[in-house]
């Protein structure tokens, strides 16, 4: 994991969803995922977008937009993103954004 502060920052914006990143954060650095098979045991509605593994935090309210290097297990923010946010324009903007 490279650091909370992409997660915190978007906290300070949208306040109700520091307590579910901080739950994400807590299990994703401690789990040893191994491909997206693996992530969606613990995240059932996390999805592969290109590159990138999109996952729904705080019951559908909000996206997060990681790239998983499964091999030395680091974990990059690219992106959270509010839902509305996340469908806006069909996701090609965060995607290019993101080099999903």
């Amino acid at each position: 994991m490279i650091s909370f502060r992409t997660l915190r920052e978007f906290a300070v914006r949208h306040p109700q969803a520091l307590e579910p990143l901080k739950a994400w954060y807590k299990i994703a650095t401690k789990s040893t995922w191994n491909d997206i098979t693996e992530i969606r045991a613990t995240y059932p509605h996390a999805d592969a977008a290109g590159k990138c593994t999109v996952f729904n935090i705080g019951g559908d309210d909000f996206r997060l937009v990681t790239r998983i290097d499964f091999e030395s297990r680091m974990i990059f923010t690219k992106k959270v993103m509010t839902h509305a946010e996340y469908t806006l324009g069909n996701g090609t903007r965060w995607k290019k954004a993101c080099g999903c």
